[in-house]
Parts: structure tokens; C-alpha cells; sequence
């Protein structure tokens, strides 16, 4: 199917139900969201997954995708890079931006169920992340990537994943504040992290290529707010031409004939962030030619030698799209997540929660 155009209201819930069963599916009896059957879950795709999973409603799933981090989180914070079948399945490394994302999963989650308890349990082991990855951040504000296998620091930046931390932080203050400790430590590391990332470019790519010919570091500062949105439209059309192919997608790499279906939906997003909102449902209403019959969308498509290329249908490529769609239809309570900085303040949290508790609700 093509040419699905969504606007405010529009969320088509029938045509959406079989990609959150593949998502149910995919979840192994532990909590896991592995990429496919047989294949390996990491942090950050696998809450991308579990945030799937609550857009569609599934709140006991996500909530036991989120348990499964809890129970298999380091005692510094950590994750490892990825698991396999219960076990460990990379330890060379534990990456700064895949820790930081439990925070956007578990605020993405209570926002749409509102689900205070969940907050509650998860808040530990969110402290325990973000404490973590602020730990590796430069007196310059840049974030390293990532530790080794025996805890050093591997220093150097990345724009995507600094990009994702900025977020990640925005959410941990807001559960923060929510649960009545406010943790100031967190948001003056957002801000100096954003100072970094808009004024001190010569932090990132520093001991390799660099990676701006991906499309992820073109979009995910607007993606993210790191690029306001008065800026993001110019930031976005600047390279616009690179990456993008009409009627197809997203490139993941400006010199690869590749498009990606991932990658597109966050275009999606990002788009939406930069207000640019007739854009964004033009590029989303190409994605669903790489949708398969079971309600699984393909990785991407090669344009050269015309096929789906790799062959894999990834459980975070599905998310991908049901975090776009919930962004255009503003489906959930959580739509907004990705288009709006949204920073709690602590004295209108406060006053919210004594209205709740004099009207008794």
C-alpha cells in the first residue's frame, strides 16, 4: 500500500493493529524486543520497540519491555551493547546515547498511560542512566560515546547520538520533576550539551570520519530541539536535496542509493518540529510500499539494483512508524514527544499535583 495521508484525527487503527501484533509478537516471554526472531535486542531499539507497543495501547507489554532493562541494568547504570536469548551478546562496549533512551521511553510511556506507578518503579533505574551518561560528559559539553569493555571512557562525540541524550535528558528532568526530585544537575547538562552541539562543532568527529554524510546528523538536531524551530525549516532544506527521494524516502547515507524507512519516519517527525507540516505528510505517505502483508515494513529499499535491501523487517523500523503516525494524528497523549520541547517547570508540576489532590482525583 501507498499514499497513506494522515492529518490531525486521521489514525487508522485497523491498518496499524497488525504491526503492534508484530511488535507483541517479536517480545520474547523475558520482556526483550529482540530486531527479528533469532536476532539480537540492543537498548535503544528495543525501547523504541516498547514505545510502539504503548502507542498502541499494549501498556502491560510495554511496561514489561521496560521491566526487562530494570532487571538486566549494570550496577553503574549501563547496558551493554547488545543481548541475545537472554544472555549478553556485545560486551566490547556500553553506548552513552542507547543508556540515555530508557528516560524517552519510560516519559513517552507514562504520558500516554498515565501510569504513576510505572513511573515510580522505573525511577531508579532511570537515576541510575542518566547519572551514568552524564558521567561521560567533556567540561566542553560534549557526551562520549561510549566505555569500553572495562569501563574507560572512549572519547569522542557524535552528533546523532548527542542529539538523542538532549532528548533523553528534556525527558529525565520531566520525570524528575513529575516525581517531586527534581534533579537540576540533569538540566544544566541538557544546556551545556546543547551549547556544545550549536557552538562548538570542532567537539564531534574528532579521532574519525566524519559522519555528516548521514542523513541522522542532518535531521536529528531538529529532531531533537537542539536546532529551535525558527531554524529548522532553513536547517532541513539546506540539505534536503542530498538525502531525499521523492516518492521513495529518506537516504540513511547521502552517497548510498538507499532509502530507509526508519530514518524516514524520523524525518517525519523532525519536519513536524520545523513546522513544515504538509512535508512531512507527503513523506510519510511513501512508506507503505515497504509494508508487507503481515503489517511488517522492510529495512529499506536499494534504488539501483531495484530490491528490498537488507532482508529484514526490524521490530524498530515498525515503531518507527507508528511513532510517525501518532505524530501527525495526534493519536496519543505522547504525540507531541518528538515534535516540541516540552521542559516541566517545578512550581506549575507542583501546583498541578495539589489541584489533583484537592479535587480529589
Amino acid at each position: 500500500m501507498s499514499g497513506l495521508f494522515l492529518s490531525k484525527g486521521l489514525y487508522p487503527e485497523d491498518f496499524f493493529r497488525a504491526t503492534i501484533e508484530f511488535l507483541k509478537r517479536e517480545q520474547q516471554a523475558d520482556g526483550s524486543i529482540p530486531w527479528f526472531e533469532g536476532g539480537h535486542a540492543d537498548p535503544w531499539d528495543h525501547v523504541e520497540s516498547a514505545m510502539g507497543l504503548s502507542i498502541g495501547g499494549e501498556y502491560d507489554a510495554a511496561e514489561r519491555a521496560y521491566f526487562w532493562l530494570r532487571d538486566s541494568q549494570l550496577a553503574d547504570g549501563s547496558w551493554w551493547a547488545a543481548y541475545r536469548n537472554g544472555e549478553v551478546d556485545n560486551r566490547e562496549r556500553r553506548e552513552t546515547n542507547f543508556v540515555a533512551y530508557i528516560a524517552t521511553g519510560v516519559w513517552h510511556h507514562y504520558l500516554i498511560s498515565q501510569r504513576r506507578e510505572f513511573l515510580q518503579a522505573m525511577w531508579p533505574c532511570v537515576q541510575r542512566a542518566i547519572n551514568f551518561v552524564v558521567g561521560q560528559q567533556s567540561p566542553h559539553g560534549d557526551i562520549n560515546w561510549a566505555v569500553d569493555a572495562d569501563g574507560q571512557s572512549m572519547e569522542d562525540a557524535l552528533v546523532t547520538g548527542c542529539s538523542s541524550i538532549y532528548k533523553s535528558l528534556e525527558c529525565a528532568w520531566n520525570i524528575s520533576v513529575v516525581l517531586g526530585e527534581p534533579r537540576d544537575e540533569w538540566r544544566a547538562a541538557r544546556a551545556a550539551l546543547g551549547d556544545a552541539m550549536r557552538n562548538k562543532p570542532e567537539r564531534f568527529d574528532r579521532t574519525w570520519e566524519s559522519k555528516a554524510r548521514y542523513s541522522m546528523d542532518w535531521f536529528y538536531p531538529v529532531l531533537t530541539g537542539v536546532v529551535p524551530p525558527a531554524k529548522g525549516s532553513a536547517h532541513l532544506q539546506k540539505r534536503w536535496g542530498e538525502f531525499v527521494e521523492d516518492g521513495l524516502g529518506c537516504r540513511c547515507v547521502s552517497d548510498e542509493p538507499w532509502v530507509t524507512v526508519a530514518e524516514s519516519c524520523e524525518l517525519t517527525m523532525a519536519l513536524l518540529a520545523a513546522g513544515d507540516h504538509a512535508r512531512a505528510v507527503n513523506v510519510y505517505s511513501w512508506l507503505h510500499q515497504w509494508r508487507d502483508g503481515n503489517g511488517e515494513y522492510w529495512t529499506g529499499y536499494q534504488m539501483v539494483e531495484d530490491l528490498l535491501w537488507p532482508d529484514e523487517r526490524p521490530t524498530w523500523t515498525a515503531a518507527a512508524i507508528l511513532l510517525a503516525a501518532d505524530a501527525l494524528t495526534e493519536h496519543t497523549p505522547a504525540h507531541h514527544l518528538f515534535k516540541e520541547v516540552r521542559l516541566l517547570e517545578v512550581e506549575a508540576e507542583l501546583a498541578e499535583e495539589a489541584e489533583r489532590y484537592t479535587s480529589g482525583r
